[in-house]
């Protein structure tokens, strides 16, 4: 029998989560990783590729069935992208925590210039987020940004081929492929913030199952779940969905905590900023006032309902 069941999306990308998380629980307990058993969930998410999922439902497509299987006792914990996890999350599904933080940082993809500066004239790049997209137009307001879904092999493919100039990627996702070599460069956090949640590998478990908190327990990594408690109270505040470019980063520095997030008009045209700081214990608290100080100077019409 499985000492736990492990529920996760099909995608590369969720497979080389769940295969480090199972890698993780079996030298922690002294196991074969073949004691955890991977259950793979076919989501919403992955079976819309056609439009941006804004405009399909948001961040609850790539969880709800997961949700929907843990609620009927299919499995015992999910594995997720972290920036995939709604802000509320349904009744009888808790928050155990994450694994230690990968790199935040968004990678670009381009065979044609190592910058995003550096990219043609009024060229194309790819992108399914609306944050990226926002922040893009703010630096390059003549490219053309079109919706490109698809796996992390897909869109490598499309920017290195060169059916489109350019396209970004999550750094951490990358390295969890063995990719990290195909990033052209790194975009610093100075000028680029990643999105809420991003390189954090969370976790899902019922709120009354021991067994699975436990089993849990020492992979969990403390500074991550300050970070994204800060992070995802601040999103929480602002809207929660994946109809606005909001982006958001918490981390430890000498102690305290140190927080920055933004809003984006979806045109790139405008940027409303905001930071924090304060002690680790109170990330939650830090996270919403910072989102409850944004939304007071946010411009009436800048968070789509």
């Amino acid at each position: 029998m499985a000492s736990l069941r492990i529920g996760t999306r099909g995608s590369p990308l969720a497979l080389a989560q769940a295969h480090e998380t199972r890698r993780r629980l079996a030298a922690a307990h002294g196991e074969a990783p073949e004691r955890y058993e991977l259950v793979v969930i076919k989501t919403s998410g992955d079976m819309i590729q056609d439009r941006a999922l804004a405009e399909a439902g948001g961040k609850g497509l790539f969880t709800k069935e997961i949700d929907a299987a843990m609620l009927r006792g299919e499995i015992d914990v999910a594995v997720h992208s972290s920036k995939d996890l709604p802000t509320v999350l349904p009744d009888g599904i808790g928050l155990p925590g994450y694994l230690p933080r990968e790199d935040v940082r968004d990678a670009l993809i381009s065979a044609k210039s190592k910058t995003i500066a550096g990219l043609p004239q009024g060229g194309s790049l790819g992108t399914a987020s609306l944050r990226r997209q926002a922040q893009v137009k703010r630096l390059r307001p003549d490219l053309q940004v079109g919706l490109l879904r698809g796996n992390v092999e897909t869109r490598l493919g499309k920017a290195e081929s060169g059916a489109i100039d350019a396209t970004l990627l999550a750094f951490a996702g990358l390295k969890r492929l063995g990719l990290a070599h195909r990033a052209t460069a790194l975009l610093e956090i100075e000028e680029f913030l990643p999105a809420v949640g991003q390189g954090a590998i969370g976790f899902t478990a019922r709120p009354d199952d021991e067994a699975a908190f436990a089993a849990l327990a020492p992979i969990l990594d403390a500074a991550t779940a300050q970070a994204l408690a800060c992070e995802r109270a601040f999103l929480a505040v602002l809207d929660g969905s994946c109809k606005t470019p909001i982006a958001g980063h918490a981390r430890l520095d000498g102690g305290a905590l140190r927080f920055r997030g933004a809003v984006y008009r979806t045109d790139g045209s405008e940027a409303f900023e905001v930071t924090a700081s304060g002690a680790p214990a109170d990330a939650a608290r830090l996270g919403a006032e910072a989102g409850r100080d944004l939304l007071a100077r946010l411009p009436k019409g800048v968070l789509a309902g």
